[in-house]
């Protein structure tokens, strides 16, 4: 009986070394070994090129790239999981941009992009508009702890707000009582939904930066802005509004110019709420021109191969859209992000790769290439609110955007990537990251920008957040801003490939443990 059983021992320890081998080290550094720089480069070339017209959303160089993506994942044998029996999760975007806007105070007419700034986003389409009276109604909070609106009749009146939050000399916020800022000052269309709430007819911010916005925004603004949606009119949010310059505001203030400053100090100065009426000649045309847009997010499907774990998906990330075409200069986008694209491609390939010989992955990965960021981050928001794969077995979001370059803080050494949000719900991701960079890899993990006062808010500009704002622990990778972000510019000879190589390697061999370990990652409490 015992040499029977010492058989069988024997005879399970080849079996359970076999099962242990399939998820090795070994394994894991020969698959990401077939991400290199030969092919990041091919597909990166072939992605920023002008044939692909800087792939702007509903526009045919977008329809190029998910044809191009979609061919390479029907190559590798990848299944179709979207919208019937295609790689493709069609989206339906309403683009709307000004057919007519306009704004004249008393007998002056101003320039849209130069005087002032208007979003058609948040605006709803309206025909002339004229006003006598603009009422200033210090910075347009209506919170429970401070409110502009106390006492104040502005149903049906145009009114006058500065930005931000008061402050106290000692740079302490008026309503927390700390150096702590308020989603007043950092978000700007809260003051639109308490002017709707109120029955403003429309809001003027004063914009002491208004070139800097502009500049900021202009080649936006040049083309469509979007919403998820075939035409609709959305629900009515916001109250109309425009971003104007000091000089507009002291226009629309006349005589009472010292009287309005006098106000704003007494704010700040006492805590106390403040309102001035304005008489003022005041006519604002804000009409839009809708047309209904179709985009895709392109799906590769990597199916686990573990019978009790397969259902848990990690969803990889990228944005292959870009700005598209301004008259005759082509943005073609190569670190923005042909970079990330491209890198998410032979990532999926090294998966496929791996299923083929028997490796697995235990889990499921989902490689999806999403469309619109550029106008919102709209395509990741449609996936969270139209999943393909059920939200609740979704494990971590892996964001990759903009890889391919390196920024003016790292110009003396490349080897470094920023890493945004691996904290922020799941210590275990922060940690699988830490790990697999020692083990693997030796690149500078930077978090500068993962601080949550970062002005910058890079954790809220890209698609992982529409995971993250879903409860699935997310990480964004980003080699930070360049001379040639968002500009004609960006453009394939500028990309370091081996850094990609290297930042894509790291993020497969994170990947790779997320998806063989035998735990799922955990949840902060």
């Amino acid at each position: 009986m015992l040499r029977i059983t010492s058989i069988l021992i024997a005879l399970s320890i080849p079996l359970f070394l076999s099962a242990q081998g399939a998820f090795s080290d070994t394994n894991s550094e020969e698959l990401a070994a077939t991400i290199n720089t030969a092919d990041l480069k091919h597909h990166l070339d072939i992605l920023a090129s002008d044939e692909f017209e800087g792939r702007e959303t509903g526009e045919e160089g977008q329809r190029k790239a998910a044809a191009y993506i979609s061919s390479y994942f029907y190559s590798l044998g990848l299944p179709p999981v979207g919208d019937n029996n295609s790689y493709y999760q069609q989206i339906a975007y309403t683009a709307e941009n000004w057919n007519i806007i306009e704004l004249k105070a008393n007998d002056n007419t101003y320039r849209h992009l130069w005087d002032y700034v208007s979003f058609p986003a948040t605006n709803s389409s309206k025909e002339k508009q004229e006003f006598k009276e603009v009422l200033f109604l210090g910075y347009g909070i209506d919170d429970t702890r401070y409110s502009d609106y106390q006492d104040v009749d502005v149903r049906g009146k145009v009114i006058l707000i500065y930005l931000g939050e008061p402050m106290r000399e000692d740079s302490t916020s008026w309503i927390t009582g700390t150096r702590q800022l308020t989603e007043w000052s950092t978000n700007w269309r809260l003051k639109l939904k308490a002017a709707q709430r109120w029955g403003v007819a429309g809001v003027l911010f004063i914009d002491g930066q208004i070139q800097k916005t502009i500049g900021e925004q202009r080649r936006l603004l040049l083309s469509p802005g979007f919403r998820i949606g075939r035409g609709e009119e959305p629900e009515k949010n916001y109250a109309n509004n425009a971003f104007i310059s000091p000089g507009i505001a002291q226009e629309i203030m006349g005589r009472k110019y010292k009287k309005v400053i006098k106000a704003r100090d007494r704010i700040l100065s006492t805590g106390v709420p403040q309102s001035v009426a304005l008489k003022c000649d005041l006519e604002l045309t804000q009409e839009k021109r809708v047309r209904q847009i179709i985009g895709e997010n392109v799906l590769g499907y990597i199916e686990g191969t573990d019978p009790k774990l397969k259902d848990e998906l990690i969803v990889v990330t990228a944005h292959y859209d870009h700005l598209g075409k301004k008259r005759d200069e082509i943005y073609n986008g190569a670190d923005d992000n042909a970079s990330g694209t491209s890198t998410v491609m032979e990532i999926a390939q090294a998966l496929s790769e791996a299923r083929e010989k028997g490796y697995g992955p235990r889990r499921s990965v989902l490689c999806m290439l999403v469309s619109g960021e550029e106008k919102g981050l709209l395509g990741s928001k449609y996936y969270v609110e139209n999943p393909i794969f059920p939200l609740q077995e979704t494990v971590a979001d892996i964001n990759i955007d903009m890889v391919g370059r390196t920024d003016e803080k790292h110009a003396d050494d490349p080897n470094y990537i920023y890493v945004i949000g691996s904290n922020r719900l799941s210590d275990d991701l922060h940690e699988i990251n830490e790990e697999m960079n020692t083990r693997y890899s030796n690149i500078e993990l930077d978090y500068t920008y993962n601080a949550e006062d970062d002005p910058n808010r890079y954790y809220y500009r890209s698609d992982h957040y529409n995971f993250a704002e879903k409860g699935i622990p997310s990480i964004f990778y980003f080699s930070g801003t360049h001379e040639d972000y968002h500009q004609p510019t960006d453009d394939a000879d500028k990309i370091q490939f081996d850094k990609m190589e290297r930042i894509g390697r790291l993020i497969f061999h994170v990947i790779w443990e997320l998806a063989n370990r035998d735990e799922r990652i955990r949840l902060n409490e």
